[in-house]
């Protein structure tokens, strides 16, 4: 156990960023299979715009690698175009 104050609080604020981090990374990745199973063009495209800002977001924030970010929307990106 942390015997400083200053360490205890880093461990709270850790597991508060780690709850936070998890939960986006969930919500984006159950975003890019609801993209994947759509077969409606336009509906497609709308949820591309969002799921295309949710995945920069996390690459912005480091919780994932920006180039895993940039294959995720290219490749979504040619599956809505080819809808």
């Amino acid at each position: 156990m942390a015997n400083h104050k200053s360490a205890i609080k880093r461990i709270r604020s850790n597991e508060a960023k780690r709850v936070l981090n998890r939960y986006q990374h969930k919500s984006t990745r159950t975003a890019i299979k609801k993209l994947r199973d759509t077969t409606d063009k336009s509906a497609a495209q709308e949820l591309l715009k969002k799921v295309t800002s949710m995945l920069d977001r996390l690459a912005k924030k480091n919780i994932i690698h920006k180039n895993k970010a940039a294959n995720n929307k290219s490749k979504l990106t040619k599956l809505v175009n080819a809808l």
